[in-house]
């Protein structure tokens, strides 16, 4: 629902009722994961995918359903049902969607301005009753007391780690048996992705960074170079020596790191620090020869094997880019390839799953 949260906050200003379908769980070659989410108006307006126009046409059916009834359901598609080339998902893939009238969503104003503001929340679902969960209290239910206890202990954990899922516990909130299937969405604040060095590859990379979902910073020690002018849409502008700056701010599991500098003065003290720290990737541009070079000065300067192996450089996939806008996709590629365990080789050598677990 982050994609369209934009959207669904007008609504609810200009007192539009809507219903929103999320895909709560896949199988096999399913075309977008759990959580994505597509909403219909009153009016007949479509916000955002749930399967990136496979079975679009059926969910908004069931939308308006859901907004005449106000009650939710759920519904499966897949290649085993027998109106699922009718509905479009040729792909091999099956899913299951969960379908939500505002009017049985719990907390809905406050929910979505917690999305829109970056502040974690979660919902725990089960079609017309839900758990609202914030890192303080706890609102709604799902069932009997001992049921929301047990849901709302396993949703605060899955919050804090950022997972969505579906979770089957018994009726009494046991552990064993699967009863009831809870879906847990997850809203945790965006990601961060930190540019080093304020060129032109850095502002290629932050649009790429703005697009694919991630809270972007660029770093630069130069006032002269890091500049609103050069990159007016970063969600942070630093003028800072790069390795203090680090130093100084938040960096999670979930982190990514681009040096761009490719100027030892800059980059040797930033990578000390950077290969340090619990960041999901660090990578850093430079020539073969640079690279070389840098690996020289971060030994020298005690850096061991351990946090060296960490380090992609020279950054990127190898896509024979020449240009700051497709080395920025380069950039990413490799990015995306290391999040979810992808080979960066070209699919049609592979015979394995084309969405990995």
């Amino acid at each position: 629902m982050r994609d369209i949260v934009d959207g669904l906050t007008s609504w609810r200003t200009a007192g539009v009722a809507f219903a929103v379908a999320t895909v709560v769980r896949t199988w096999q070659s399913a075309p977008r994961p759990a959580g994505a989410a597509m909403a219909v108006s009153a009016h007949g307006e479509v916000l955002g995918s749930i399967s990136g126009g496979c079975v679009e046409g059926a969910v908004y059916e069931l939308c308006r359903t859901a907004l005449a009834t106000g009650t939710a359901h759920t519904q499966t598609f897949g290649v085993s049902d027998d109106d699922a080339f009718d509905v479009g998902l040729t792909c091999g893939g099956t899913i299951r969607i969960l379908v939500q009238p505002s009017v049985a969503m719990m907390e809905i104003d406050e929910v979505l301005a917690a999305i829109r503001d970056g502040r974690p929340v979660a919902t725990a679902s089960v079609e017309n009753a839900q758990l609202v969960i914030w890192p303080d209290r706890i609102a709604g239910s799902v069932g009997v007391p001992a049921l929301d206890d047990a849901v709302a202990r396993q949703a605060v954990g899955m919050l804090a780690l950022g997972v969505t899922g579906t979770i089957h516990l018994g009726r009494q909130g046991q552990r064993r048996g699967d009863d009831v299937a809870v879906f847990v969405q997850s809203y945790v604040p965006p990601p961060r992705m930190i540019v080093f060095g304020a060129i032109d590859f850095a502002a290629a990379m932050a649009r790429i960074g703005t697009f694919l979902g991630y809270h972007v910073t660029v770093c630069d020690a130069r006032p002269l170079f890091a500049t609103r002018a050069r990159f007016p849409d970063v969600d942070d502008l630093v003028v800072q020596w790069p390795h203090k700056y680090l130093e100084s701010t938040t960096v999670d599991d979930r982190t990514v790191l681009c040096v761009l500098t490719h100027d030892p003065k800059f980059d040797v003290p930033l990578l000390q620090v950077a290969l340090h720290t619990p960041a999901r990737y660090i990578g850093a541009m430079g020539s073969r020869r640079a690279h070389d070079d840098r690996m020289r000065r971060l030994r020298d300067a005690g850096v061991g094997e351990a946090a060296l192996a960490r380090l992609c450089s020279p950054i990127g996939l190898d896509l024979g880019a020449r240009t700051p806008e497709e080395t920025a996709v380069a950039i990413a590629a490799e990015i995306t390839a290391r999040t979810w365990g992808g080979t960066g080789r070209p699919l049609t050598e592979l015979e394995t799953p084309i969405h990995h677990t």
